[in-house]
């Protein structure tokens, strides 16, 4: 016999097939037929597995891809939550039959701060550049330049306000700009 333990277990074996009471009943060798029986078992196992982990990663593409599309379907929800009391406002100022026009003006008032408080709690931030600030083409847009006595390439007045949604321009606001002279 040779020296290495897994030689001699393997000759052991093979001297005796049938199994005796000096080899153990798990190194009792299988007829091919049994073998072929056993792999075949091992292999259908397998493939149920793998059916199984192919369809739960279907399951959980198809779920991310629904969540997705909710996502984007109902992205507005927070911030339409955050309108609807002003447009609560304005339905109950319509409302109002007779009305002088210093209760007018202070229920606009009382609406615009409802407003800019959605605006703030939905994140858009408001673009309003004052005379004398230079002329940001990011988040303005000229619509013309005028001669002025003020530096060139800076706002002389602001026709319309601009909106800025996290950092990215949701509408420029409309100035026009002093001309260089």
């Amino acid at each position: 016999m040779t020296s290495d333990p897994s030689q001699s277990e393997n000759q052991s074996i093979n001297e005796n097939p049938q199994g005796s009471a000096d080899t153990p009943s798990s190194s009792v060798e299988l007829s091919i037929e049994q073998q072929l029986a056993v792999a075949q078992t091992k292999i259908a196992e397998m493939q149920d597995q793998f059916l199984r982990a192919k369809a739960e990663g279907e399951n959980i593409r198809r779920r991310a891809s629904d969540d997705i599309a909710k996502a984007h379907k109902f992205a507005i929800e927070g911030f339409a939550e955050h309108l609807i009391p002003v447009a609560d406002s304005l339905y109950a100022a319509l409302a109002v039959e007779v009305a002088d026009s210093a209760a007018l003006k202070e229920g606009l008032e009382i609406t615009l701060k409802q407003l800019i408080s959605a605006f703030d709690k939905g994140r858009l931030i408001e673009v309003n550049p004052s005379a004398g600030d230079k002329f940001d083409p990011h988040a303005h847009q000229a619509i013309s330049m005028v001669a002025s006595a003020q530096e060139p390439n800076t706002v002389v007045s602001v026709l319309q306000r601009g909106y800025l949604i996290s950092d990215r321009v949701l509408r420029p606001a409309l100035v026009t700009v002093s001309q260089a002279k």
